[in-house]
């Protein structure tokens, strides 16, 4: 039988045969032991003979030899192909198969950026202060932190207690700038008297200026719209000429104004803030202002000792803020203002030694 002849095989035919022997029956009863080999005839072992016997020995020598050549090459064969397989996983694992789903980039149109407006400027310029209005308006100013310039009358300051520490609220308050604007409002309002003669409005101005310790050399003349700086000469009333004159010669700026917002003798606006609005937008599109793109706004502080007035004017400049077209500045900041240096005056005392 088939199992008794794999003990008789050397190792090497033993282990071949264990993959590669069939057994079978022919059809006289004999029993075959058929060993397959791709490099020699097939051989068959009679399962009957004598392992023993000289042609059972010489059988199996060629048996033994064709077993190990079988075996070598078979061994070859694995080996071969194991390293090939081998050589194809470790090729096939290093392939990398990205399986992310691909990042589709949109490219946004570049939109230039709009054009910024060109900011204009606007002062608001209050005359005739302290009176009755001056507190209103600096409790306006305050709310909507915007900067002012107030042209002060000397006399006014120094009319009543309550009118000297209105004053001193100007002075204390970071969005109001004082300025200059004479010290009687020529002589109490008697303008042609006033202006005949310039020696007389340059000293009271200055007396103003001295009287209330004032640094700005800027002013405006009372009664009469007159200009003199660098860049603007400019005068409503030809027989003032020779004030103004003197003055911008005596190192004072004379600022005048663009526009009026207008009182009746009753002291009540005659313009509601949004006719004042597109007046002052109107102004500006037809360039009407002295400096281009700057605009000077002549308002009255005792206007605003109304509700409704102050009111107005708080309705304003809400407007004018919310255009984000105008900015607010102080007079000194106009341009063309001539930058002034103090004088210095030193007084010296000689004296006589005895000896």
């Amino acid at each position: 039988m088939f199992p008794d002849l794999i003990p008789r095989f050397k190792t090497p035919v033993w282990l071949y045969a264990i993959f590669n022997m069939e057994y079978f029956e022919t059809g006289n009863g004999q029993h075959y032991l058929h060993i397959s080999n791709h490099l020699s005839p097939h051989l068959f072992i009679p399962t009957f003979m004598d392992p023993d016997s000289a042609d059972a020995c010489h059988l199996y020598r060629q048996t033994e030899q064709a077993a190990s050549q079988i075996l070598k090459t078979t061994f070859m064969t694995v080996v071969f192909t194991t390293c090939q397989h081998f050589k194809n996983e470790t090729s096939f694992s290093a392939v990398s198969v990205n399986f992310q789903k691909p990042v589709t980039t949109v490219t946004k149109p570049v939109v230039p950026d709009a054009p910024k407006k060109k900011k204009k400027t606007i002062y608001l310029t209050f005359d005739d202060g302290p009176n009755k209005g001056t507190q209103n308006l600096v409790h306006i100013v305050k709310g909507e932190e915007i900067p002012v310039t107030v042209f002060i009358v000397g006399e006014h300051v120094y009319g009543s207690k309550a009118q000297h520490e209105i004053f001193d609220s100007l002075v204390n308050c970071i969005y109001v700038e004082i300025a200059n604007h004479s010290f009687t409002h020529a002589f109490k309002n008697k303008y042609l008297t006033f202006y005949q003669v310039p020696d007389s409005v340059v000293n009271d101005f200055k007396r103003c200026a001295d009287s209330l310790q004032l640094s700005s050399r800027i002013v405006r003349t009372p009664g009469r719209n007159i200009w003199r700086t660098k860049n603007v000469n400019s005068t409503d009333l030809k027989t003032s000429a020779c004030a103004a004159d003197s003055l911008f010669a005596n190192n004072f700026n004379v600022v005048g104004w663009d526009l009026e917002w207008h009182y009746n003798s009753n002291l009540e606006l005659k313009n509601t803030s949004d006719d004042m609005l597109m007046q002052v937008d109107s102004m500006f599109v037809h360039a009407k202002t002295k400096t281009l793109d700057h605009l000077v706004l002549l308002a009255h502080d005792q206007v605003y000792a109304d509700a409704g007035d102050s009111t107005e004017l708080r309705q304003f400049i809400i407007k004018l803020k919310a255009k984000n077209e105008y900015h607010f500045e102080t007079v000194s900041n106009y341009p063309g203002l001539k930058k002034l240096t103090k004088r210095i005056l030193i007084k010296c005392v000689f004296l006589e030694l005895k000896f």
